[in-house]
């Protein structure tokens, strides 16, 4: 398999996720990738815009039809495209090993003493399943790279950083960044696709473990202590007052307590 089958770059385009699952429903073979500066109309999770300066992100979807994936497992596919890029990031920007972590479900983020978790990167996914299988999958992450802090937005700047702060504001190579996810998504999805996933890297970088945290279900703030993640299905492991672990596999981690 040639990896990817198609890289395309635009300077700018209204969403890479559509663009990524267009060329799937047309037949296009994977791993297919579309890279934008700028997106006009970027999506995040929960149907949120995704709003960055032109050239401040690397905003990239990947397209996948992976043989075999079991529909419960298809939130494998973003684990490993966050850890990819989790990887490339510290490389490139030159952090210490450790300095990003995943927040459940993908979210890429840092632990800011002053402020807590603060977010780097967003991840997601849209697939398309059958009972037995997943056909295909788009699974889109924007990372900010060379968004200076001064640039950033005043209701987001209390919760987010980018590599380039993180780095000691020292410029970010987008297209060395790109290239670094390349080389590690590559051996991920081929494990994956031969029914392998790294269980343990994905649960060790989860910054959740341990701490006190918030998650949104709909609408609803539940509060408790997350315990880990299941690796099996993806859901976050939570206690609530003490009482037996519960598994939550839809939701979002509103606030997770660092001190």
């Amino acid at each position: 398999m040639t990896f990817p089958a198609r890289l395309e770059q635009f300077r700018a385009v209204d969403s890479t996720q559509r663009v990524v699952r267009e060329w799937l429903d047309a037949g296009e073979p994977e791993v297919c990738v579309a890279v934008a500066d700028h997106q006009t109309a970027g999506r995040g999770r929960h149907g949120r815009d995704w709003v960055a300066p032109h050239g401040s992100a690397l905003l990239l979807s990947a397209g996948f039809r992976p043989n075999g994936l079991l529909p419960r497992h298809g939130w494998r596919l973003a684990a490993v495209v966050a850890l990819a890029m989790r990887d490339a990031a510290e490389e490139v920007a030159g952090l210490a090993d450790g300095t990003l972590w995943l927040k459940w479900p993908n979210d890429l983020v840092a632990v800011d003493q002053r402020r807590g978790v603060v977010k780097v990167a967003g991840v997601l996914g849209e697939s398309v399943s059958t009972s037995r299988r997943v056909q295909s999958a788009v699974i889109g992450i924007g990372i900010n790279g060379n968004w200076k802090a001064v640039d950033f937005p005043w209701l987001l700047s209390s919760s987010m950083t980018s590599l380039r702060q993180l780095s000691g504001n020292r410029p970010i190579d987008h297209a060395a960044l790109l290239d670094a996810f390349l080389a590690r998504l590559e051996p991920r999805y081929e494990a994956l696709a031969a029914g392998t996933f790294d269980a343990a890297g994905w649960s060790v970088t989860q910054v959740t473990t341990g701490r006190q945290v918030v998650v949104d279900i709909a609408g609803e703030s539940i509060l408790g202590t997350a315990t880990g993640v299941d690796p099996e299905s993806g859901a976050l492991l939570m206690s609530r007052d003490g009482k037996a672990t519960a598994a939550i596999d839809s939701g979002e981690v509103v606030r997770c307590r660092v001190s």
